[in-house]
């Protein structure tokens, strides 16, 4: 991986630590799909949560000097996507992560999480 990606990485997964996202996992995507490198996904309590966890990825990102390509269902807040290219971030409520999972349609992708929560970028 990247040195770029994985500062990215580590970056927005501090940021989702903050503000107390649960249940992170973060999955290598890259051999499996063209539309990302990896995925990260994470659980809230609430729609309010969801959108105060992408605000603090936006803020921290945009540091970085990365913006989101695209945001979705920022609005609902039950499963937010934020879209940086080479990372995808989904931010959902438990019960929304349940429905979709995504780590069982994902679930052939090698999971690299315990890379991004190293200290630091």
């Amino acid at each position: 991986m990247e040195a770029d990606l994985l500062a990215r990485l580590r970056l927005a997964v501090c940021a989702l630590e903050e503000k107390k996202a649960f249940h992170l996992l973060a999955l290598d995507v890259s051999e499996r799909t063209s539309i990302a490198e990896v995925f990260i996904i994470c659980s809230v309590g609430s729609s309010r949560q969801a959108q105060a966890v992408a605000d603090e990825v936006d803020r921290v990102m945009v540091t970085y000097g990365a913006r989101p390509l695209a945001v979705e269902g920022y609005s609902q807040g039950t499963w937010i996507l934020m879209d940086f290219g080479d990372l995808v971030l989904h931010i959902f409520l438990e019960e929304r992560r349940e429905y979709y999972a995504l780590e069982r349609l994902w679930g052939d992708a090698p999971e690299v999480t315990r890379l991004l929560q190293a200290t630091g970028p």
